[in-house]
């Protein structure tokens, strides 16, 4: 039986930080834990970047050190490394979001194509990563979601999105690499879940190779696992599915009442964190059928996935199960699961600066609103501090 409070370890949480870093991890999320100065923050980094001033210095040593890898990949090696000795493995995910040309939607999916044969061979890089729109217009997903006719245009723009997704999925099927697609708002997903839906069906015959990401803010989504689950008995592929809570409560709750339909949210945080934990029993119910990425930082959640592993004596490092947190972030959970044994990785953004910031400003904002995390970050940071006397 593993002993509870196993993330209550600060020395292992906290390994791989120098003293110096150490000291900045607590100052970062001392200025999250204040409302006021991340808005404050947030607005006069936007104005500095804007205005080309020559902050970008300031920014590396500070909040993009601490949450991002590097500006490329190669940057990302000593870290994915250094954490790859303490079992953690690493996501690279290109966070460079906001942008709408069929140039750069090519350029992504180079990018996202050359990061899977990055890691290819690589142990510490089992997975990798991409947002849907970093395919294809935020615009068109929508339209095609809401089942709005497309123009003759359109419909050639959207088969380019098909076919970015298709050459991707291939290759990473050819690398033996998992891909994880990441989930976006409700008013566009119903498209990026049809076409995850179909390269499961191609790729996933032996074993998943593509992942979708169920936001489990979204009360429909365990209805909508059971019916991929008996699609997937039914047509012969096995499900990938990453579940995590969701990044974008505020703006797809503003948007249910702008329109005038009802929200697609659970009503409050007590029936987000009850559906997620339904969905996350619901998998490890069926892991003959399907793999799990446990997506959280939320601890009660990743006790319960110990907790049900241990019931069902599914061994710790079991392939079908991985536990997932962002760099930066929680790594009381991230490295003390690594510890005891179960496979773990880490999210690790990377990019330019000026084209990561609103990634990073937008997990700040995150954080300010999740305020018991902020603090509990705080509170590990400063007893693994006053261990070391520092």
């Amino acid at each position: 039986m593993l002993e509870q409070k196993i993330f209550d370890n600060t020395k292992n949480a906290f390994s791989l930080k120098t003293d110096s870093e150490l000291e900045r991890a607590y100052f970062l999320f001392k200025m999250i834990s204040k409302q006021p100065l991340v808005k404050i923050g947030t607005t006069v980094t936007r104005f500095a970047l804007n205005a080309n001033l020559p902050v970008e210095g300031l920014i590396r040593a500070t909040v993009f050190d601490h949450f991002c890898g590097g500006i490329s990949e190669k940057d990302c090696v000593s870290t994915i490394e250094k954490m790859y000795e303490k079992g953690v493995h690493s996501v690279l995910d290109f966070s460079v979001e906001g942008k709408e040309t069929e140039n750069l939607f090519d350029e992504a999916l180079e990018r996202v194509v050359s990061l899977v044969q990055f890691a290819k061979d690589k142990p510490g890089m089992p997975f990798s990563v991409f947002k849907p729109t970093g395919f294809g217009r935020f615009e068109l997903f929508r339209k095609v979601t809401e089942k709005e006719s497309l123009t003759p245009a359109e419909e050639d723009e959207w088969d380019r999105i098909v076919q970015r997704f298709d050459k991707v999925c291939k290759i990473a099927k050819e690398c033996d690499i998992k891909l994880l697609v990441d989930s976006e708002e409700s008013w566009m997903q119903g498209a990026a879940d049809d076409l995850v839906l179909n390269m499961m069906r191609k790729y996933n015959t032996e074993k998943p190779i593509v992942f979708n990401t169920l936001q489990c803010y979204r009360w429909d989504r365990l209805a909508y696992l059971k019916e991929l689950h008996q699609d997937s008995m039914e047509k012969g592929y096995k499900l990938g599915m990453k579940i995590v809570r969701g990044a974008y409560m505020e703006k797809e709750r503003a948007r249910a009442k702008e329109k005038g339909y009802d929200s697609p949210i659970c009503k409050d945080k007590p029936e987000t964190d009850a559906h997620f934990n339904a969905m996350l029993v619901y998998v490890l119910d069926n892991l003959s059928d399907i793999w799990a990425f446990v997506g959280s930082h939320n601890e009660e959640s990743n006790y319960l996935a110990i907790e049900i592993m241990e019931q069902k004596e599914i061994p710790r490092n079991d392939p079908r199960i991985w536990f997932g947190q962002l760099y930066g972030m929680s790594d009381h959970i991230s490295f003390n699961l690594a510890e005891n044994g179960y496979n773990v990785a880490k999210y690790v953004p990377f990019g330019p600066v000026k084209d990561v910031m609103p990634y990073l400003i937008r997990r700040a904002e995150e954080n300010t609103s999740v305020a018991g995390q902020t603090n509990r970050e705080l509170t590990l940071l400063k007893q693994e501090r006053e261990r070391r006397d520092i």
